[in-house]
């Protein structure tokens, strides 16, 4: 069995009887915390996942010590300006030993659905009214500006293409 949990702004599984780094928590050395920030319990049976935490389920631990972790080493460098900086930082650990993992005797929630009859009348729709009333459209451009619109838009038709055919018809 295993569980994930949020501990310091972190995510981590847990298991019942290991020991993890976490971020440095304020607590003494030797004293029991409890996380109930669990978002995903995975048992031999089942799988709970939160939305987004699960309720009535937290870990408890034990905080073993707390310590520095390895020297990092952060070096700014500007090639040909002369700049050189080299920092060191060395971040603040707990290591927690998980104890338990206690199991709440929250059930899932079920969703009521409740179902709403919707009645529809039917009402007759008078079309033919609609129908027999004509309906005039007037002309978006006079005649004779589409007259002439349409004859600038048409090329001429080539003559000599209707020469030949003509004279290719009294041969015959």
């Amino acid at each position: 069995m295993f569980a994930i949990v949020d501990i310091a702004g972190q995510q981590f599984k847990v298991e019942k009887g290991k020991s993890y780094f976490v971020h440095r928590l304020n607590n003494e050395v030797g004293a029991n915390v409890a996380f109930d920030k669990v978002l995903l319990l995975y048992n031999e049976s089942d799988i709970r996942v939160g939305t987004p935490l699960l309720e009535g389920i937290s870990v408890e631990t034990k905080v073993l010590e707390h310590l520095k972790g390895e020297k990092v080493i952060v070096f700014k460098k500007k090639r040909r300006k002369g700049y050189r900086v080299k920092n060191g930082h060395r971040q603040c650990f707990t290591k927690i030993l998980v104890e338990d993992i206690i199991l709440g005797e929250v059930a899932p929630k079920k969703k009521e659905t409740a179902k709403k009859e919707v009645v529809i009348e039917e009402q007759p729709v008078e079309v033919e009214t609609a129908m027999e009333q004509p309906v005039e459209v007037e002309p978006v451009m006079e005649e004779t500006a589409v007259e002439e619109a349409t004859f600038k838009k048409k090329r001429a038709p080539k003559k000599a293409v209707v020469e030949e055919e003509e004279n290719s018809e009294e041969q015959v």
